[in-house]
């Protein structure tokens, strides 16, 4: 295929006032190959030129009221929220989780640390689900080395909605100590279950409270997150050819997030 008809995967990183991660997520998605980042500030209200949308972390507003309360209204959050509602792609990472949840794409709230302290540190994240559009190339049980960065991180869902992410295998990823094991001491915020990331009912909303964008290159100490990324271009590729070969979405309008074996 010649070079100039290669179709480059554009990701929309959303830039809100005070995100501090934008530039972290454009870096680390720039440097895989065919992905290419834009930033995309708050005040746009359309998304139609992007495959997939990622929120950034950081502290958008200010974490006035809540962390992600303000955010929650922005102009360019009805097309997140539309868009996602047609079955793009959407990554929330930190603050960016906090929005999804606020903008309700995602259930549970992320409240205050149990320690009350902010926590900077390295952790280990067990992948729970190995068939999602975010990690189907990781086996489940895989160990991700990432960096977490936060004051308001702890997991919250009341006993109905936590036993509806378990049955629905909506809970992606777990704390766990350097053995896989799910233990208090691996929790860094006191997260409900130890979890530290979840997706919606459809599978194409994916909010984490580490930064897989900081764990992008082998350079930064791990480059486990860039699995997050390359899971996310081969579910956009295997769409790609859903739609080419006829597929029809559903009666609302929807494509559905699609299963993609390992091997694809």
């Amino acid at each position: 295929m010649h070079a100039a008809t290669v179709h480059r995967m554009k990701f929309a990183v959303i830039r809100f006032p005070g995100s501090n991660c934008d530039q972290d997520c454009v870096a680390g998605i720039n440097g895989l190959d065919g992905l290419r980042a834009e930033y995309v500030w708050h005040k746009e209200t359309s998304l139609d030129d992007f495959d997939a949308i990622v929120l950034p972390g950081g502290f958008a507003y200010g974490d006035y009221l809540r962390c992600g309360a303000i955010a929650r209204f922005s102009p360019v959050m009805k097309a997140v929220i539309s868009d996602a509602r047609a079955g793009k792609l959407v990554l929330g990472t930190c603050n960016g989780f906090q929005i999804l949840c606020e903008a309700g794409l995602l259930p549970g709230a992320l409240v205050r640390n149990r320690s009350l302290r902010f926590v900077c540190d390295m952790v280990i994240a067990r992948v729970e689900v190995d068939d999602s559009p975010f990690t189907h190339g990781c086996p489940k049980g895989t160990l991700l080395r990432l960096p977490v960065a936060h004051g308001e991180g702890c997991f919250f869902a009341d006993a109905e909605t936590l036993s509806e992410l378990n049955a629905n295998e909506q809970v992606i990823l777990r704390y766990t100590d350097r053995k896989g094991r799910i233990v208090p001491e691996a929790n860094p915020n006191g997260s409900i279950e130890n979890i530290a990331g979840i997706c919606n009912r459809e599978r194409n909303v994916f909010g984490l409270m580490p930064h897989p964008d900081r764990a992008s290159d082998a350079r930064l100490g791990s480059a486990d997150g860039a699995k997050i990324f390359k899971s996310m271009i081969q579910t956009i590729h295997a769409r790609s050819v859903q739609w080419k070969s006829g597929y029809q979405p559903d009666s609302a309008g929807r494509l559905p997030a699609c299963r993609v074996s390992q091997a694809g």
